[in-house]
């Protein structure tokens, strides 16, 4: 596989989005709930709120689905995730099971399982370890496989892989398709976008909260913070600590090649995310880190390391060896230092809420962000456990 020929273009298309939400001359200075941040998860949050007939504004900075929304390998995985996600991921996946009836569109869904391969009996070891922990805590969703079922599911897998932990139902779907879905279904059922405005400050006063942007106020009665990278500025506003960190997470696709892969696969003990569109490219990821530039705005890819994912995608697919690598890119990613999301009540202020800092594995749990978040503003109270992902747990770091 050779990466002589990459074209370093970011993903984006800027142009269509006041087009596609029909928002180019929305002037929104009162509403319900003002949510910070156009990406997937505030879209998710958008859309839910609307649907229960709240009056939602949402500011944009850039356009939904720039940074990391957008960009992102798309995968739809409980496979590997931490316990404390595991109930919000069944949730989320009954939900990306039903996405057409929830958004008009498939998303690009294929539920066509995901797999992490062990390239050695230590590699077995650490997935049997993984495959006990989760069957302790209830769930069966992960299963423990051996070579020959593995050649079953990857024929083409190199001979030195011994096996791997299998989880059947999980998949992947298109990322920006996904986010520009959710947008106008936000849009649809009334919630209005500001795009290209960004949050400067915000305040607390007479019982609601006044957002001042590069272009004007707004004046809302909740807050929610789906900030992404940026969620850790937002929460310093509300008084919050929340120690994210920007990160610019890498991805490469292919030429196109013949069919040969059906999951999307990772390894036990390697960065690897990978799998085969339905175009027959290979979309590549698996967590190698570019860099952010000075601006802060965007990301830069470093091309040692997307050598080191071509050849990790050799090592396990021989055959791939003359493959070309056309495109690659870098998302910018918001990453808490315990890899776990902030969702829910902020600490420090009243009616204001946070999700952000998915740490590149939020995708998947977008649609169930939007219902907690939503249940949590017009409920009171979620169904489902968020006590782990709760900003509260920073607060012993704050420098003051």
């Amino acid at each position: 596989m050779t990466t002589a020929t990459v074209d370093m273009t970011a993903v984006g298309i800027d142009k269509r989005w006041p087009e596609m939400l029909a928002t180019k001359t929305i002037s929104t200075d009162e509403a319900d709930i003002a949510i910070v941040g156009g990406g997937l998860h505030g879209c998710s949050i958008a859309l839910q709120l609307a649907r229960r007939g709240k009056r939602v504004v949402v500011f944009e900075k850039d356009h939904p689905g720039r940074h990391a929304s957008g960009v992102n390998a798309g995968g739809i995985r409980r496979l590997g995730r931490h316990p404390a996600e595991i109930p919000l991921a069944e949730a989320s996946l009954a939900m990306w099971r039903q996405i057409e009836p929830l958004v008009g569109d498939d998303c690009g869904f294929h539920a066509v399982g995901q797999l992490k391969i062990a390239e050695s009996n230590a590699d077995m070891e650490i997935l049997t370890a993984r495959a006990e922990q989760v069957r302790a805590l209830g769930f069966t969703h992960e299963q423990m496989i051996g070579r020959n079922r593995l050649r079953e599911i990857v024929p083409d897998v190199a001979p030195h892989c011994v096996g791997g932990l299998w989880c059947e139902d999980d998949g992947a779907a298109d990322p920006f398709r996904t986010t520009a879905a959710f947008a106008r279904a936000a849009a649809a059922a009334g919630a209005r976008f500001r795009i290209g405005e960004r949050v400067m400050a915000v305040n607390r006063s007479r019982g609601a909260w006044q957002i001042e942007t590069d272009a004007g106020t707004c004046h809302a009665g909740v807050l929610v913070n789906a900030a992404g990278a940026w969620g850790g500025e937002i929460a310093k506003m509300l008084g919050d600590t929340a120690p994210v960190v920007p990160t610019a997470l890498m991805m490469m696709v292919t030429s196109r090649t013949n069919r040969f892969l059906t999951p999307v696969c990772g390894l036990a003990s390697r960065k690897l995310s990978f799998k085969q569109t339905p175009e027959g490219t290979l979309l590549i990821g698996g967590g190698h880190v570019g860099r952010i530039s000075h601006d802060g705005e965007c990301a830069i890819p470093d091309p040692k390391k997307f050598g080191l994912s071509a050849r990790t995608v050799i090592d396990v697919f021989p055959h791939l060896r003359n493959l070309t690598v056309n495109r690659t890119w870098a998302g910018i990613e918001g990453v808490m230092p315990d890899q776990l999301p902030v969702i829910g009540p902020a600490a420090n202020a009243d009616v204001a809420f946070h999700a952000f800092g998915f740490s590149a594995h939020g995708f998947q749990l977008a649609p169930i962000t939007g219902t907690i978040i939503a249940d949590l503003i017009c409920a009171e109270r979620s169904s489902l456990p968020i006590n782990s992902f709760d900003v509260g747990r920073f607060a012993s770091n704050t420098n003051g």
